[in-house]
């Protein structure tokens, strides 16, 4: 009996309809986010900016500068920082 139990509590967890379990709501909210995308870097041209450098004021410098950092940061992850701390397969055995 408390075997039946467990099955059906397992049972029911994943038959359970998440929101992101549609494909339809992970195109819709994709879709919100590269709206919203759009709409910021449009506004950028309207706004007025008081640049430090002058290279701050080149359009859209800001979100170029944003992706390349994390660029430079994944690969310095994976091929700087991955090989000194990575272990062998078996080190905890």
């Amino acid at each position: 009996m408390k075997e039946q139990n467990q099955q059906s509590t397992i049972n029911n967890q994943q038959s359970k309809p998440y929101l992101f379990d549609n494909p339809k709501n992970v195109k819709i909210l994709l879709r919100c986010f590269y709206c919203s995308l759009l709409v910021l870097l449009i506004i950028e041209f309207f706004l007025h900016k008081h640049p430090h450098f002058a290279w701050e004021g080149w359009p859209e410098f800001y979100a170029i500068y944003g992706f390349v950092a994390c660029v430079v940061l994944v690969v310095v992850a994976k091929y700087i920082l991955r090989p000194l701390v990575k272990r062998r397969e078996d080190y905890y055995d």
